[in-house]
């Protein structure tokens, strides 16, 4: 739970940055913003949540 409210608040930040800067208009904004709410609900879901906890294990693991 707390690493995808990470990575949610995360990605909120990188779009609002993304539309503050003119690199994305807000109507291609909300379509992609719309497309991850329906793909969440899509049987990828599962899926794409494991390949994300895999990623965050393996940034965990990597030691400087």
């Amino acid at each position: 739970m707390a690493i995808s409210l990470s990575v949610v608040l995360l990605l909120a930040i990188v779009l609002v940055v993304l539309i503050r800067g003119g690199s994305i208009k807000a109507g291609p904004a909300i379509v992609a913003a719309l497309f991850g709410f329906f793909l969440a609900s899509t049987g990828m879901a599962p899926s794409i949540n494991r390949f994300m906890n895999s990623i965050a294990e393996t940034i965990n693991q990597i030691r400087f």
